[in-house]
């Protein structure tokens, strides 16, 4: 005699015990969803990031619509205010200073970009080699961090730089970098400390996974929300570097500029021409406020228990994230709980 098989229904005992293996990418899916729809409430970080998105069209856009070269002179305009010619006047050698702010931005963007992504690269590997490893391994890399913090990085970029002014700007770019990831660096290695002694990472070990594996498949992931606000506060933080130093004329060489090349050009004319100033010093202010909006959004975002996240959250914005967040944990859906837990 036999015996006939139903199919499993989202209620029957099968389908209870098979629901909650989801697939891993929708998990990661729902995070995303639901760090995008934190970011997106916060205004300052929308308006961080629309403010950062209209830099990188103004600079890389803006020269198309200029019939002017940063290069090239006008000797019939000597600092000519702004007018339909020359949309931010002209400079003391007849400059187009448009031309000049947009190239300016470009190269500090990039800079700053490029800063980011090297120190906060350098930061993880070192930090959790370090912490993962220990031993001497963590002996020659914590007197490297405790070197390069007492050492004035400004003056030694400054005697450096004339070493470097015909290796180009990339050259520059890993110079700041080696100066910027001691701090993040001692960050992630205290919490590599934590997370080596996970099951997870236990696990790994006993099955002969190499340790730089282990490090960057199992380590470094769990530390991404860290990584993603240091990365971006690093940019600024780079920008405002490489323009001090190009201000004091040991960054950026001509006949290149950067904005910081561009404000210290014409700082002695801030008062009776003010257009040549307050014009790139107010590009370098956006990207500074920019950034730092941006900042602010990623760690409420990434961060549910921050303050001012909660603040943000009203009654029913909370209950979505909170079904988000189980779905996203458990790969079970509010609708298939509700049908496998009906009180």
């Amino acid at each position: 005699m036999s015996t006939q098989t139903t199919p499993s229904t989202p209620g029957a005992t099968s389908g209870e015990s098979a629901a909650p293996a989801a697939p891993p990418a929708k998990a990661r899916s729902s995070r995303s969803r639901l760090t995008v729809r934190r970011f997106a409430r916060n205004r300052l970080a929308l308006a961080g990031l629309a403010i950062l998105v209209l830099l990188f069209l103004a600079a890389y856009l803006g020269p198309l619509f200029d019939k002017w070269s940063y290069e090239q002179h006008d000797y019939l305009a000597f600092t000519s205010p702004p007018t339909a010619d020359h949309w931010f006047g002209t400079t003391q050698s007849g400059q187009d200073l448009f031309a000049l702010t947009m190239r300016g931005l470009q190269k500090s963007l990039v800079i700053g970009l490029l800063v980011g992504v090297l120190a906060t690269l350098m930061a993880a590997t070192a930090g959790a080699f370090s912490a993962y490893f220990s031993g001497w391994t963590d002996r020659v890399v914590m007197w490297v961090v405790d070197l390069l913090l007492v050492m004035p990085s400004f003056l030694i970029l400054a005697v450096l730089s004339p070493l470097f002014r015909t290796s180009g700007w990339l050259i520059f770019v890993v110079l700041i970098s080696v100066f910027s990831w001691m701090i993040t660096g001692r960050v992630v290695r205290s919490m590599t400390m934590t997370l080596k002694d996970r099951e997870f990472v236990k696990a790994a070990k006993y099955m002969g996974v190499p340790g730089p594996v282990i490090i960057f498949r199992h380590i470094v992931p769990n530390m991404a929300s860290l990584l993603i606000i240091d990365s971006v506060i690093q940019v600024g933080g780079a920008v405002v570097f490489e323009s001090t130093l190009s201000y004091f004329g040991f960054g950026i060489q001509p006949p290149d500029v950067s904005l910081g090349t561009v404000i210290s050009l014409n700082e002695t004319n801030a008062t009776t021409y003010p257009w040549l100033f307050f014009f790139p010093a107010g590009f370098l202010v956006l990207i500074g406020l920019s950034v730092s909006f941006i900042g602010d959004g990623l760690r409420d975002a990434l961060d549910p228990n921050s303050a001012n996240a909660k603040a943000k959250w009203d009654k029913k914005a909370d209950q979505a994230d909170k079904a988000a967040q189980r779905t996203a944990t458990t790969g079970i859906a509010p609708e298939s709980a509700k049908v496998l837990n009906p009180s």
